[in-house]
């Protein structure tokens, strides 16, 4: 009876835990930021500047806020003139529209159109490339651990839950590492200016204040990590458990 108490807890643990790491990796608010430089040309939504002089381009974009937000698949922008520079701008209601996205996955990497390699181009995406392979393992790990799991149920297969938490572990150790690396990365490694204003360098200050927060999706992440470890923990014990009840 405690075994399946535990097992009960351990799997609402887990689908929650899980839950938010299929968010964190769904959606694109790893990284928020603002800054006022302006200079991008909607209508390709491409990072190209506008043809227009820095000071003329200066003066039409000021105190009109460009609003970032990026994750693995999206990096996207939009503008607002009326909105208040605050977290709660990029909350998925709260959003100006329109608002024009570009790949993500392994940016900054260099642009296809333009020089190549190009100059302005940031050595820390090799760092990023690792951080994305470790959130693709630690999402694949989850299923898989997932998978297992409501294949041992109801405990007829004790060697699922040994298997099944073992992943979830892993899973949780993943996001725990790939957390760790995008820290190091937004707050040691990248100049986060730079990187917000990467094609627009030409058109842009280098005073142009640029403003850097955690977003929703590093949240989740973060959350999702105990939930996970614990439920991968208990789980691997109700497993072990079996085992020595079966022998």
């Amino acid at each position: 009876m405690k075994i399946k108490i535990v097992a009960l807890l351990a799997g609402f643990l887990g689908i929650l835990g899980v839950l938010f790491f299929l968010i964190a990796f769904g959606t694109d608010y790893w990284l928020l930021a603002t800054e006022t430089c302006g200079g991008f040309e909607p209508e390709n939504n491409t990072l190209h500047t506008k043809e227009v002089g820095k000071e003329e381009w200066k003066n039409d974009s000021e105190e009109v806020l460009t609003f970032h937000h990026e994750g693995f698949f999206w990096r996207c922008w939009f503008f607002g003139e009326a909105y208040k520079e605050s977290i709660w701008t990029f909350w998925f209601t709260s959003q100006g529209y329109p608002k024009y996205c570009m790949n993500g996955y392994l940016f900054p990497m260099p642009i296809a159109l333009g020089p190549y390699p190009h100059p302005s181009y940031d050595a820390t995406a090799v760092y990023r490339g690792f951080w994305t392979a470790f959130i693709v393992l630690a999402v694949t790990a989850s299923l898989v651990g997932g998978f297992l799991l409501v294949c041992g149920v109801p405990f007829v297969n004790a060697r699922f839950y040994k298997v099944g938490g073992g992943f979830l572990i892993t899973a949780g150790i993943l996001f725990a590492l790939l957390i760790f690396l995008f820290v190091m990365w937004k707050e040691f490694a990248a100049d986060l200016a730079k990187y917000i204003l990467l094609e627009r360098s030409d058109r842009c200050d280098e005073e142009v204040p640029v403003k850097v927060y955690y977003g929703w999706s590093f949240i989740f992440a973060a959350a999702g990590v105990p939930l996970v470890l614990l439920s991968g923990l208990l789980f691997y014990l109700v497993g072990y458990s079996l085992l020595k009840e079966q022998e």
